[in-house]
């Protein structure tokens, strides 16, 4: 039987806020990070994403204290990245109540650090957060038009984004967090595109993140392959009952949802 579909909100946390932009860039206030988890908990959310999304660029740490008043205010799972480069940063995180890590940059330029952090606390805990985005022309090809970016999506690193995703899978991550930089906030709906070419490679599961704008572009990309489905700017700005349309969306689809 079919795993439910999970629906999760993102918030994105700069200097102690939630933002959110188009394409990675031009962020905007989006309010407090504890008020909107608590509001997103009581609006039936499955989980929450937060990402620290300035960590690794302005090279860092998360913001603990954030996570630890978040944690204190919600009573779903949590995952927290940005600025996460290792094993001591993963138990720092769980410690002041985030139920997983995200890790993105600190992987690119060191992929023995997934072992590292699954032999210590588990596959469970550890999510690989990949910023895709379409080989820009000019730059070097990759074999299936996908790069891996870095530093919440400033820089690109050539590396093929659909073999990075297989080679975290075999390293033991628990998911992949498949983020489109191309889609990123323009509200146009999912890289179905993508979704499908990471499904293709690898059996974990998959939560695709990047350019949901109403409730109909979530169902194709759970048809496309997506285990559960993450946005931002859809829940922040939206109705308050846009959590309940999402998965009416997805269940109307013929997918069971939670």
């Amino acid at each position: 039987m079919a795993v439910a579909v999970r629906v999760i909100p993102c918030l994105d946390v700069d200097a102690g806020r939630v933002v959110k932009g188009i394409n990675f860039e031009g962020l905007r206030d989006a309010g407090d990070p504890v008020e909107l988890a608590h509001r997103y908990d009581n609006a039936g959310a499955d989980e929450l994403t937060f990402l620290d999304v300035t960590a690794s660029s302005g090279n860092r740490e998360t913001t603990f204290d954030v996570v630890r008043r978040t944690a204190e205010e919600v009573f779903i799972p949590l995952t927290v990245g940005g600025g996460v480069r290792g094993v001591a940063e993963v138990d720092k995180l769980l410690r002041f109540g985030a139920d997983k890590a995200s890790i993105n940059t600190a992987a690119v330029a060191r992929p023995d650090v997934i072992d590292e952090i699954t032999r210590h606390f588990g596959s469970q805990v550890l999510v690989l957060s990949v910023d895709a985005r379409r080989v820009r022309p000019g730059s070097q090809p990759t074999p299936s038009g996908f790069e891996v970016t870095t530093h919440g999506g400033r820089q690109g690193t050539g590396i093929d984004a659909i073999a990075w995703a297989k080679e975290a899978a075999d390293r033991g991550v628990g998911e992949i967090l498949l983020n489109s930089i191309d889609a990123d906030g323009t509200k146009d709906g999912f890289d179905l595109e993508l979704i499908r070419l990471v499904r293709s490679a690898v059996k974990v599961p998959i939560i695709a993140s990047g350019g949901a704008g109403e409730p109909a572009h979530f169902p194709p990309a759970v048809q496309a392959g997506a285990d559960a489905v993450l946005a931002a700017s859809i829940f922040h700005w939206g109705p308050d009952d846009m959590m309940s349309q999402v998965k009416a969306a997805i269940r109307d689809a013929g997918f069971e949802v939670r």
